[in-house]
């Protein structure tokens, strides 16, 4: 298990090499850039934007803005190179590329173009939003989840089998934007009840809390961003884990387990279980990330939440890519790690599985 760990850790290199240098083609296509950025902001605040500007970083690792519409603007040649200079613009495009890999190779992911701040430190700012974000909401869909489709295999064709897929099927079709829109019109004083907050993860007062003060304004906090992030996420893994079961229930050696006088729940979790509950374990990462990233999006903007969603997509907008790229390589480092845990994990459950016998 060892050399398959280290192989796999290996394969993360240049899985973000690869993740990266896409990435980075692409934005070398995508029109506008922070130069155009910072043009029409000269143009409409005048030369202090310059001058703010020129206090930021080199951002060396940047892509290269299209179009060249610069000049029709009245901007002096001389401004523009000293702007691309500024944003390490006068460098080949695979310069820039190389560079930045040498810079993330050490976490260095420079300026934001914008923020006057490094990118990590704002990473490390809007981290904690995100985490509980994925945290809390992955948790709550595996323990409601599991339980709910193991009641759903042992009652299957039920009344209570029915109702639920019919519950949580209604769940999965409603988009987890418009549920947040209810959830604020219902119970954060949109047009109803005022009882949770409606922005922030932290009430202003929060350091003068007690300890269990503190952790009550917390969940009071992330209630209905949570809920939000998992309306719609319970339909996908109860059914998994039903068919799994329903699957692992059908075999011989239940029968044979049966036979021999052992108790339902003893069979159910100490011979079905294992072997069903694999599938649904290969499911985490995928339920994890999309929850941390993907979902948050909507929900930290809803919500009013300074996560990483929202701050990657603020960048993406102002085309600020220093935040950009180091997002990406964040969240991108964070997926490939999570699949090897899920891998432990797989072992966990079931150590007969050897993934390095298999792959010789």
């Amino acid at each position: 298990m060892g050399i398959y760990i280290l192989r796999r850790l290996a394969l993360i290199i240049p899985t973000l090499i690869g993740i990266m240098l896409l990435n980075f083609v692409i934005v070398q296509a995508a029109p506008g850039g922070p130069v155009e950025q910072l043009i029409a902001e000269m143009e409409g605040h005048g030369g202090s934007a310059l001058a703010r500007a020129s206090g930021g970083g080199t951002g060396g690792e940047v892509a290269d803005s299209s179009g060249d519409t610069r000049g029709s603007r009245g901007i002096p040649d001389e401004l523009l190179k000293e702007i691309e200079v500024m944003y390490g613009f006068d460098k080949p495009a695979h310069e820039r590329f190389f560079k930045m890999l040498g810079d993330y190779a050490t976490f260095n992911f420079g300026d934001s173009f914008f923020r006057e701040k490094s990118v990590i430190e704002l990473i490390l700012d809007k981290m904690p939003v995100s985490i509980s974000l994925g945290l809390w909401s992955t948790l709550i869909i595996y323990f409601i989840s599991i339980p709910l489709g193991i009641r759903k295999a042992v009652t299957d064709g039920s009344r209570f089998d029915v109702w639920t897929s019919s519950a949580i099927v209604v769940g999965y079709a409603i988009p987890g934007f418009l549920f947040a829109i209810l959830l604020l019109v219902l119970f954060a004083g949109g047009s109803y009840w005022r009882i949770f907050p409606l922005r922030g993860l932290t009430s202003d007062n929060f350091d003068q809390l007690s300890f269990f003060g503190q952790i009550k304004d917390y969940i009071w906090h992330i209630t209905l961003p949570v809920l939000a992030s998992t309306i719609s996420s319970f339909a996908t893994l109860t059914l998994l884990t039903k068919n799994s079961f329903l699957d692992e229930i059908k075999k011989h050696y239940v029968m044979t387990a049966r036979a021999k006088g052992l108790s339902e729940s003893r069979v159910l979790y100490g011979h079905v279980f294992r072997n069903a509950m694999l599938i649904v374990i290969a499911g985490f990462p995928a339920v994890f990330i999309g929850v941390f990233f993907g979902g948050s999006i909507i929900i930290e903007t809803l919500f009013s939440l300074e996560g990483l969603g929202r701050l990657g997509y603020e960048a993406a907008v102002a085309r600020d890519y220093p935040i950009i790229f180091g997002s990406l390589f964040v969240f991108g480092l964070i997926g490939l790690v999570v699949g090897i845990l899920s891998d432990l994990m797989y072992v966990f459950v079931d150590p007969r599985i050897d993934f390095e016998s298999r792959e010789g």
